[in-house]
């Protein structure tokens, strides 16, 4: 779901001063360089290639690689280790799917090396002015409940940041909740209180409980990286895959974008 400015609700305040006392440090280096080579090739929207921004501010990914040919997926694919994804990787195509660019549950080489092979061959047929950079494999990952955390740059507020559950939760019931930041911990909770569908993160129906506690650390590391970077003007993880209580939460996907100069 793409964060617009129009999607805020109107009179969003900031609930309380209160800032939290940070326990984490960050590489804001690795994200600026990061940044400066990405504007000087002219790439202003970036994607899973840059996971390495949230590492930089101990954001958890999931278990991830980019390769450019068949002999480096194979490589990355044995030390990911099986069953994977794979999706392709292109700066023009966006949604992957649509052309057959993600092949999911890949249990061993012999399959890796078909998905690979297949999409190289069919993606260009689909879409020949599309750049084949690669493809990004991804470790499956168990059951869990997708959320959505992003923030758009708002020209009064400044960076609002904005949660939800994933899926039909945000694109069509558009059940999400929004914040000022810079935030505390104690407004982080509150965001992911206020959403409707919070009882399915809580534990409805004798269902575990997720690891809320990682959602307002990764919240609030957001936060902290939006504010150090002013350049960013829209972000967002979507989706997050979070995990029963105690077991954490990992980013699946992920799309920022540079102000242009």
């Amino acid at each position: 779901m793409k964060l617009h400015s129009d999607s805020k609700p109107a009179g969003v305040q900031k609930t309380s001063p209160e800032t939290k006392k940070e326990g984490f440090e960050v590489n804001r280096t690795a994200v600026s360089r990061i940044f400066e080579a990405s504007k000087a090739k002219g790439r202003y929207t970036l994607g899973l290639e840059s996971f390495d921004v949230l590492k930089a501010y101990g954001i958890p990914t999931v278990g991830t690689a980019v390769t450019e040919t068949l002999d480096e997926t194979l490589g990355a694919a044995g030390k990911i280790g099986y069953p994977l994804v794979m999706k392709i990787v292109s700066p023009e195509i966006s949604h992957k799917s649509d052309v057959g660019g993600i092949k999911l549950d890949l249990k061993n080489a012999d399959e890796v090396k078909k998905a690979y092979r297949e999409m190289m061959l069919n993606i260009p047929k689909k879409r020949p002015e599309a750049a084949l950079e690669g493809v990004q494999l991804q470790q499956m990952l168990a059951a869990g409940k997708e959320v959505i955390i992003g923030m758009i740059r708002d020209p009064t507020f400044g960076p609002m940041l904005m949660f939800g559950l994933g899926g039909v939760y945000v694109e069509i019931l558009k059940d999400v909740s929004f914040a000022i930041t810079p935030i505390s911990e104690t407004e982080a909770r509150d965001m992911i209180n206020e959403i409707k569908a919070f009882p399915l993160l809580a534990g409805a129906r004798g269902t575990r409980p997720a690891d809320i506690d990682a959602l307002v650390d990764t919240i609030i590391r957001v936060s902290r990286l939006v504010c150090d970077f002013p350049e960013i003007s829209e972000f967002e993880i979507n989706p997050m895959m979070v995990f029963e209580e105690g077991k954490g939460a990992l980013a699946v996907d992920m799309r920022l974008i540079l102000k242009k100069e």
